[in-house]
């Protein structure tokens, strides 16, 4: 895991801990919004299980949290990239992020499992 991290931070141009942060929001995304098992497959080549939450924690509280979660998965990608931004990635570090998670992950599990995962989330488009 620490080598992946280390990978996604070079690739993006930010620190380790900032790259295990992204990581971890994007897969908690694809947990709620991806196929599971399918998702699984992902955070095993990852090597990131202690990344993922697995209780069934709702996008988020109060109003913006309800009107966010009511959206479906467009309202959980709005929220994983407001998460992400917070974090203080840009736009551009984000895609770097998820486009070198994906390489990763292809390396290393079923090619076809993971584009199964990036196509039955078509909110994965707007930062692919």
């Amino acid at each position: 895991m620490d080598q992946i991290i280390a990978r996604i931070a070079s690739a993006a141009g930010i620190s380790e801990e900032l790259a295990k942060q992204a990581v971890e929001i994007i897969l908690n995304f694809l947990a709620k919004e991806g196929p599971q098992d399918k998702v699984q497959m992902i955070v095993d080549a990852l090597g990131a299980n202690q990344l993922v939450d697995t209780s069934s924690a709702d996008v988020g509280g109060g109003l913006l949290g309800g009107m966010l979660g009511s959206m479906g998965g467009m309202g959980s990608a709005m929220a994983a990239l407001n998460e992400l931004t917070s974090a203080g990635l840009s736009m551009g570090e984000v895609k770097t992020v998820a486009r070198e998670m994906i390489d990763v992950a292809k390396e290393n599990t079923d090619e076809q499992a993971v584009d199964d995962v990036i196509n039955s989330v078509p909110a994965l488009n707007q930062i692919l």
